[in-house]
């Protein structure tokens, strides 16, 4: 490990004041071979695989505030591969196996617990749908198991699987292999990989503007200057429409703000992850004791992080309605988050029209679970200049070409439409 014994015992006595850094702060250069733009996981994945996997360690990461201070830092933690289209299994399932060995890969705890992820079948229609994902899942090599109401009820003993319930249980499938990550722990860990293999990360620094000469961007405005680049790629969730704005560039997402809160903290009580697609809603408890929840989007165009109130009630009666003994918790705090919802819920990770520029958006409700294969796959498409086979399907030109992937239930809640 990175510190000793030694180590840590001194710095505990100094009351931990003297740690040194876990990543550079350098002035950014004039020029790179790679820039990316956003500090979050997916945008330090990218930087950490193209060191790592390629080779290239002319990169920068421009954010504009601090890492993780977007999406990645204001989301639920869950991590899954239960989708049912074959590009989107095959893409998750590999995120699912770098997360097993992420820890040990950027030699950083990302506290990755597979305490398994529970979708809750409300309707014998619910339950149909889930023995037909749960066998797609199984066909392509994906954990998945279907259980009965008294399965769940032995599982989730607080649950309400009564006669008298508000949203009756008849069953569950159920991927044992999923659970949460800490979130400001990935960015941290991402990040210390890819400096430590010479990637500059560049924090306060904002992009007020891409200069396009015919059909390439040959620099960066940012509030530090101008920075040249051979490539560019974009990694900066709700705000990607903005930003390809800049090079001309309308792409087919919505932009939305996607709520989430956390209640005062308990004694562990629940050790898994509990979803409801009839419900839209969302729970698990964290490592800290709080009972972490949320719900479906606000309904409308946003950039705002802040809370609003018919959300939190939703989620709140969910909650109630689906747990009955946590009536009693108090709230602690609550956030919004802004998605980047694409038409499709599927993501787009590749080309653009311009010539050396790259995206990667349109991670609707699930962004944080694909960190690491989203970065793997960007990094090796700027790399190559041609996608991986797992991100494939998941071209820009796709929506002009009739080859959407329409698993929009593939968010947090997986139904079949």
């Amino acid at each position: 490990m990175r510190y000793s014994i030694l180590t840590l015992a001194r710095n505990a006595l100094s009351y931990h004041e003297n740690w040194p850094r876990a990543w550079r702060s350098p002035a950014p250069r004039p020029e790179y071979d790679v820039v990316i733009i956003g500090g979050g996981g997916h945008g330090l994945a990218t930087a950490y695989y193209l060191a790592r996997n390629h080779g290239i360690t002319n990169v920068a990461v421009l954010e504009k505030g601090y890492l993780g201070g977007g999406n990645t830092g204001r989301n639920t933690t869950i991590v899954r591969s239960n989708y049912y289209l074959d590009a989107n299994a095959h893409f998750y399932e590999h995120s699912l196996k770098l997360w097993e060995g992420l820890s040990a890969d950027l030699n950083f705890n990302v506290m990755f617990s597979q305490r398994g992820v529970l979708n809750l079948a409300h309707s014998y229609a619910d339950l149909d749908a889930y023995a037909r994902r749960g066998n797609a899942m199984r066909l392509n090599g994906t954990d998945a198991e279907l259980l009965t109401r008294e399965e769940v009820q032995r599982m989730v003993p607080l649950l309400d699987c009564s006669e008298t319930a508000r949203y009756p249980v008849i069953g569950g499938l159920l991927q044992r292999r999923g659970g949460t990550a800490r979130h400001d722990a990935v960015a941290w860990g991402y990040a210390r990989g890819a400096d430590a293999r010479g990637v500059d990360i560049i924090q306060q620094c904002e992009v007020v503007g891409l200069r396009r000469s015919g059909n390439r961007i040959e620099g960066i405005e940012t509030t530090r200057g101008h920075i040249r680049a051979k490539k560019i790629g974009l990694a900066v969730a709700g705000h990607s429409g903005h930003l390809a704005a800049m090079a001309g560039l309308r792409l087919p997402i919505e932009t939305h703000v996607l709520q989430a809160l956390v209640s005062e903290p308990v004694k562990p009580i629940l050790d898994t992850v509990v979803t409801s697609g009839a419900v839209h809603f969302y729970v698990s408890q964290s490592d800290k004791g709080e009972i972490v929840m949320g719900g479906d989007l606000d309904g409308y165009n946003s950039y705002g992080q802040r809370s609003n109130l018919p959300p939190i009630e939703h989620v709140i009666q969910s909650l109630i309605a689906l747990f009955p003994c946590f009536s009693r918790l108090r709230m602690l705090r609550t956030w919004g988050g802004v998605m980047d919802m694409s038409m499709d819920g599927s993501p787009v990770i590749g080309r653009t029209p311009v010539e050396n520029l790259y995206v990667n958006c349109g991670w609707c409700y699930g962004g944080f679970k694909a960190t690491p294969a989203s970065g793997w796959c960007f990094a090796h498409t700027i790399a190559n200049d041609a996608p991986h086979p797992l991100n494939a399907a998941y071209t820009l030109d796709r929506y002009t070409l009739g080859r959407t992937l329409d698993e929009k239930g593939g968010g947090p809640f997986p139904w079949v439409h």
